[in-house]
């Protein structure tokens, strides 16, 4: 019995002794791989093009005075047919036309003691909306023909031409292919120099799109620009 139960601890130490060892070298292997896999490089890769404008919005900003809200009235709808048979004439008749609400004022209670020889102004807005961004440009620029219809246009910082692009979403997924193949070409750039090779992306941020103008004689052209940053992990 005694040669019985020595065998038994002989045998359960040795399963011990090679659970042991089996179990260093698990754990061995698992730090080596994880030391492997902190090894990366941060990298930004850019992607930049510019597109045409696709949406244009021209507001046409003009004043009109009278001494009753009536003739006020009959002023504003009069330049506004003067306006619109203007756009038709520039190719513009079918373009969608939004109307603000006039802004009149009761320019006598403004200043009681000197009164202008009229009573009420008004500002209007008319905005023009199109996707023929040529027709528009052109009738922006030969607008002052208004004036010698008897519109007064008013110059207005808060009233300029802008000029959108609308089609972003079908150009995101090339840009950030783009974008993603300059970052790894600068991950390779950097394995190279340190003896190492661009393994698998350990983690990646898109970035954040930004849609500006050209610069401010060509507001019709865009400028689109994405940066991603990318972690590749890196191998010897």
């Amino acid at each position: 019995m005694e040669n019985g139960g020595a065998a038994r601890k002989i045998i359960f130490g040795l399963i011990l002794a090679v659970g042991f060892v089996a179990g260093c070298w698990v754990l061995g292997d698992s730090l080596i791989t994880f030391r492997a896999m902190d090894r990366y490089v941060t990298v930004k890769g850019l992607a930049e093009r510019e597109v045409p404008a696709d949406l244009a919005m021209w507001p046409v900003s003009y004043s009109v005075t009278a001494n009753t809200l009536i003739d006020m009235d009959s002023a504003i709808k009069r330049d506004r047919a003067q306006i619109m048979a203007y756009l038709k004439e520039q190719g513009l008749g079918d373009a969608e036309v939004i109307d603000a609400t006039p802004r009149i004022q009761d320019m006598w209670s403004i200043n009681p003691d000197r009164r202008p020889g009229f009573r009420y102004q008004a500002n209007a807005v008319l905005t023009v909306r199109s996707s023929d961004i040529a027709k528009v440009k052109k009738a922006i620029a030969a607008s002052g023909n208004l004036v010698a219809r008897g519109v007064l246009l008013v110059q207005n910082y808060e009233f300029r031409p802008t000029f959108a692009f609308t089609g972003l979403n079908s150009i995101k997924p090339e840009m950030i292919a783009e974008a993603t193949r300059n970052a790894r070409d600068a991950a390779r750039q950097f394995a190279a120099d340190s003896g190492s090779r661009v393994g698998a992306i350990r983690r990646a941020t898109q970035g954040y799109f930004s849609l500006q103008d050209r610069d401010q004689l060509t507001p019709e052209i865009k400028s689109v620009r994405v940066v991603t940053t990318v972690d590749y992990l890196l191998e010897d």
